[in-house]
């Protein structure tokens, strides 16, 4: 069982270099903490000329625990792996602890986050995320879960307690401010008329030069990667022209550039998106989003979706395991807007973390990494509402977030995957579609060309198969007590064909009876998906493929078309996807890629077994080769989970 736990973000009304000072005073043992017992340093390294520390540190820590279970774990104590993170030139400390002790029984990973204010450089902000997956252990699950949930309470509410005292016993010491880090190589102090409260600010040159013409080079180099003169001369073009038209504040160059890219560098229909989009952010308190928006219980619980370091481009890193998410569960718990809420408050995360990356990694960073796992992926993702939310949630991210996505790779694609991204691709922007990877086998770690080409081993999330924890849970079914709105697509346990839109049709079989379609293929390489849900008795359904000539598409008279003595299986026609069966409310989702042209004849048949008619639903569709990129090769490997279920 996984339980994730989130404290509210704490201000301390002290400067970052300060807090950590007062933090670093916490080891190897502090007063208000009795159970950690030590901290031993085992890994210090320092880079950037100071300006970044990574330190890992093994802490003992006393069990907090009744003696009965002390007896059946059988120890005293237990260990925890700390890792610091910090970076004085973005001001952020950013730490992981994992448990050492019983790693294989409970898996604990704990995240918490020093930060400068967003707004007042001289306060500090603290989030902390955990999460308590209890595998198995002892029999005593649910008294362990309990125990993790009461022991991470009191010690969230202990943290400020800690950080004020140490920082009392600073000031007693005479410490009161300390200093902010400047890099000497590259960086001057500014004079006593431009300091600030700290005491010392970065002079930057300004970005316009010669005359205002054009952007300063180095200002180029730093914050916005390579450009064209021509590209340069229409950015600072861009600007005026809003300067001038524009009521509300400029946005940055970085934002304009991202902007102008969506519109191919036009000034005339990038003026137009922009101040619409800014309209819109207006009308919709997009710019408070941050520090308004509180995650709501079911999304916290059941959405598996964060973010998670980042690529080998330093772009963050967010993960999104869409194959185990409920999204009809989801839907009905906090509803369409709710989900839409929640995109925009990752978007705009995503927007400051490129920031922060950029000044962590000293270079241009305008754009973020998507992994998207496909582990799971069923016909309950292509429940109606959900796609129309999907497909909503692309075009405000498309509008108002564009050029913010640098590469999105898709990983463990089940055979549906064609399925869906027939349906949502014709939504996302040209350019954007050309960002996406597939990996479609379930080894997508070590393949050739596999995601290690693009995010770091180490950073590999253990679920993938890599080492790195991570707080991203698997998310799971949605209790149906926690729905806010009625069903919009069942009554009475029935299933009616018009809630899709006329995307899918019903057919009704006797027992023996058969029904076939027929798909004329002239375009090698194109992908045959198909969808289908059966809501009466057990179905049988294959897939076929011959080079002669067939008839019409669709049996009217339930009789198949192999029946003629001119076909021989084997000989001029073969099955190309074996029997699979499927019960009453199963599905089975499908592609196959059509290497020869010729026929293609989907099949489906009541068994003569059966004591009454089957009925299904179905769904197909042609996807041409020169629309869908990928490898079909790896999409082939396996049938979706309820397919697996229906054998």
């Amino acid at each position: 069982m996984v339980q994730k736990y989130e404290s509210p973000v704490r201000i301390y009304k002290y400067p970052f270099e300060l807090v950590v000072a007062a933090y670093e005073r916490r080891f190897p043992t502090c007063p208000q903490m009795p159970i950690v017992l030590d901290c031993e340093v085992i890994e210090d390294s320092v880079f950037d000329n100071g300006a970044r520390r990574d330190t890992k540190r093994r802490c003992k820590i006393a069990v907090e625990a009744p003696y009965l279970i002390k007896k059946i774990i059988g120890v005293d104590v237990v260990y925890f792996i700390q890792k610091n993170f910090l970076d004085m030139k973005t001001r952020t400390l950013s730490i992981e602890a994992t448990n050492e002790s019983f790693a294989t029984r409970v898996e604990i990973f704990e995240k918490c986050r020093y930060y400068a204010h967003p707004e007042n450089p001289d306060w500090t902000c603290f989030d902390q995320t955990a999460t308590l997956d209890i595998k198995n252990f002892f029999g005593i699950e649910h008294s362990m879960e309990k125990m993790g949930m009461k022991q991470y309470t009191q010690t969230t509410l202990k943290g400020k307690e800690i950080i004020e005292y140490f920082v009392n016993e600073l000031k007693q010491e005479g410490v009161t401010h300390v200093e902010r880090w400047v890099d000497t190589d590259v960086m001057t102090t500014s004079t006593t008329n431009n300091t600030t409260t700290s005491g010392t600010v970065l002079s930057e040159k300004p970005p316009l030069c010669r005359d205002n013409s054009i952007l300063d080079a180095d200002y180029i180099a730093k914050h916005l990667g390579q450009l064209t003169p021509l590209q340069e001369s229409k950015l600072v073009q861009f600007r005026k022209r809003l300067e001038e038209t524009t009521e509300q504040p400029v946005p940055d160059y970085q934002t304009l550039l991202r902007f102008l890219r969506a519109r191919d560098f036009s000034i005339d229909k990038a003026t137009v998106m922009l101040q619409e989009s800014l309209q819109w952010r207006k009308e919709h308190r997009i710019d408070d989003i941050l520090g308004e928006y509180k995650t709501p219980a079911v999304v916290e619980k059941y959405f598996p979706g964060g973010w998670h370091h980042h690529d080998k481009d330093g772009r963050p890193l967010y993960i999104l395991r869409l194959g185990t998410m409920d999204v009809k569960g989801l839907l009905k718990s906090v509803g369409e807007d709710e989900l839409l809420k929640l995109t925009l408050h990752i978007c705009e995360q995503g927007l400051q973390l490129m920031k922060d990356a950029a000044n962590q990694f000293a270079k241009p960073i305008w754009n973020w990494c998507l992994l998207v796992d496909l582990d799971g992926l069923s016909m309950r993702h292509l429940w109606r509402p959900g796609v129309k939310a999907l497909l909503r949630i692309i075009e405000t991210v498309e509008t108002n977030y564009p050029e913010t996505m640098g590469r999105v790779l898709i990983v463990r694609a089940p055979r549906v995957f064609p399925v869906l991204w027939t349906i949502v691709s014709t939504f996302i922007d040209e350019n954007t579609r050309s960002k996406f990877l597939f990996f479609g086998g379930p080894d997508c770690l070590h393949a050739e060309d596999g995601i290690e080409q693009y995010v770091h081993t180490d950073k590999i999330p253990s679920f993938l198969g890599g080492s790195c924890s991570t707080l991203i849970h698997e998310g799971g079914l949605v209790p149906k007590h926690l729905y806010k709105s009625e069903s919009i697509e069942e009554s009475n346990g029935a299933v009616h064909a018009h809630d899709h839109h006329g995307l899918y049709k019903s057919v009704d079989l006797k027992p023996g009876q058969l029904f076939e379609l027929i798909i004329r293929n002239t375009d090698p390489k194109s992908v045959l998906t198909w969808d289908f849900e059966v809501l009466k008795n057990d179905t049988l359904f294959a897939v076929y493929h011959t080079e002669k000539e067939l008839g019409a598409s669709g049996s009217d008279n339930f009789a198949s078309v192999f029946d003629s003595a001119d076909f021989k299986e084997g000989v001029n026609y073969k099955k190309i996807e074996q029997n699979v069966k499927c019960r009453p409310k199963e599905g089975v989702q499908g592609s196959h890629e059509m290497a020869s042209t010729g026929s293609y004849v989907l099949q489906w048949m009541c068994p003569p077994s059966c004591d009454g008619p089957a009925q299904l639903m179905y769904f197909h569709e042609v996807l041409s080769s020169a629309n869908y990129k990928g490898s079909m090769t790896s999409l082939q490997s396996g049938f979706s989970s309820n397919s697996l279920q229906s054998r």
